[in-house]
């Protein structure tokens, strides 16, 4: 039984290691992942990731990191790669069997995509203006 906390570790957990299983096997965003992270480095980043959305679901302050320069220095990314991200992670958040969690982690996740995009602009086309991302409700 789950106590007042929006969700648990192992449901975090689930969160994570679901979508990031659909996100090695797709055909747009497995060669953005796999170019960038070794098949021995899964694990770790699996965990930094767990760290990262407890951090976010349950304020446990365990994630530390940039991600925007990370992200920004990806080579050829578009709003679609975000776009089909959110498209990922909205259906492997669809299967969960805590949808308040499951809700929350979707609105982060859009703010995350946008967030992520218009660094990765700034960043990489500075003498353009930014576009803001187009995503579904």
């Amino acid at each position: 039984m789950r106590n007042a906390a929006l969700c648990t570790e192992d449901e975090i957990r689930q969160l994570v290691y679901a979508f990031y299983d659909r996100v090695r096997s797709d055909a747009i965003l497995a060669p953005v992942f796999n170019a960038h992270i070794a098949p021995d480095e899964w694990p770790a980043h699996l965990n930094k990731m767990v760290d990262f959305w407890s951090s976010l679901l349950l304020g446990t302050a365990r994630f530390s990191g940039t991600p925007m320069t990370r992200h920004a220095a990806l080579p050829d990314i578009s709003p679609e790669h975000f776009q089909h991200w959110i498209a990922l992670f909205d259906a492997t958040a669809a299967t969960l069997d805590n949808q308040a969690m499951a809700e929350r982690a979707r609105m982060m996740a859009r703010r995350i995509a946008r967030s992520l995009w218009l660094g990765y602009q700034t960043s990489n086309f500075p003498d353009r203006l930014a576009a803001d991302l187009a995503l579904p409700a």
